[in-house]
């Protein structure tokens, strides 16, 4: 399926907070408010929906799974909402890829914004319409929490991305590392970028809304994984093997995974991520680039799937080749 991109923002347009995942809790009211306040900055109007005004719950999402089904499928039909973006992650999304209204998204595409739970959004999204979904940082923990955290510097220079890439005004961008990226095998690939958190991709296959086998045709795949069992990842690396993947992909591209690795204190460690991953790869070829800034240790370079992109595993750099919106 050829890629829909989503269409591009004008300054004051509207970008929704909405309750994709889990739910708004009043003691996250600040992130809320300094995650408005950085969309605000970079020219754009917030609302936030109905679930995260309420900061209500169901058990650890925001409501149950029609409910926020509801809240988005309200927000891909509203022509004023030009953008929606997650206000955080969780467990959630998963339950609802079956209510989702695909012919909203093919009617009016429009930028989806959030990583971790957003993963499973943007993989159906994209397996049933074709659309650029931007795996990049939530409202809430990320945009309100992480860039907080952040130098002003680097604050400056996401907020100009973000914008910049939202707006159409970047067809071309290597994308500024923070962190020390890692060749973990040599080389150079172009490919369309796709991928997420490893757990909601493997939740995705295994559903009706799985990614077509050459979804992978010469994809740079990107993941990223967090709280797991080192040998969970493993395993389902060997899934991926198993089902194709990786005869297909023209390079892997790791981010930054966070409480996964085993410690020197394990009677099966030090064991580290990169230890597993070339485990599991053995002999296979395409480059490789890790500690790329995308992950749960935040801020999140964004990473739009579906679009052209360059990695070179060897100089250490990853650049995107067009626009994702249009």
């Amino acid at each position: 399926m050829e890629p829909l991109r989503p269409k591009r923002l004008q300054p004051g347009d509207t970008i929704a907070i909405a309750g994709l995942s889990g739910p708004a809790l009043p003691e996250r009211r600040d992130q809320l408010e300094s995650g408005a306040a950085e969309l605000e900055a970079m020219g754009f109007r917030v609302r936030r929906s109905t679930l995260v005004e309420s900061g209500d719950h169901h058990y650890w999402r925001a409501a149950p799974p029609q409910v926020q089904a509801a809240e988005l499928n309200a927000l891909l039909n509203d022509p004023e909402v030009r953008a929606i973006i997650s206000f955080t992650g969780g467990n959630a999304t998963t339950a609802y890829l079956d209510r989702i209204d695909y012919e909203a998204v093919r009617r009016d595409p429009k930028p989806l914004l959030g990583y971790s739970d957003i993963t499973a959004l943007h993989l159906a999204l994209h397996s049933q319409t074709g659309l650029i979904g931007f795996h990049a940082d939530i409202a809430g923990p990320g945009i309100g929490g992480t860039w907080q955290d952040a130098t002003p510097q680097r604050r400056d220079e996401l907020r100009s991305l973000y914008r910049d890439l939202l707006t159409g005004k970047l067809e071309e961008v290597s994308l500024p590392a923070d962190n020390a990226w890692e060749t973990w095998k040599p080389g150079r690939a172009t490919g369309r970028l796709v991928g997420g958190l490893l757990d909601r991709l493997i939740n995705v296959q295994a559903s009706p809304y799985a990614l077509a086998p050459e979804t992978w045709d010469g994809a740079l795949y990107f993941w990223e994984d967090v709280g797991r069992n080192l040998g969970h990842v493993w395993n389902q690396l060997h899934l991926l093997r198993m089902q194709g993947v990786f005869d297909r992909i023209g390079a892997m591209v790791v981010g930054i995974p966070l409480d996964v690795d085993l410690p020197t204190d394990s009677p099966f460690g030090p064991l580290s991520v990169k230890d597993i991953v070339l485990d599991v790869l053995g002999d296979y070829r395409f480059p490789i680039l890790a500690g790329v800034d995308f992950g749960h240790t935040g801020p999140n370079l964004p990473m739009p799937i579906g679009t052209l992109a360059e990695v070179d595993a060897t100089a250490r750099t990853l650049r995107l080749l067009e626009s994702p919106v249009v």
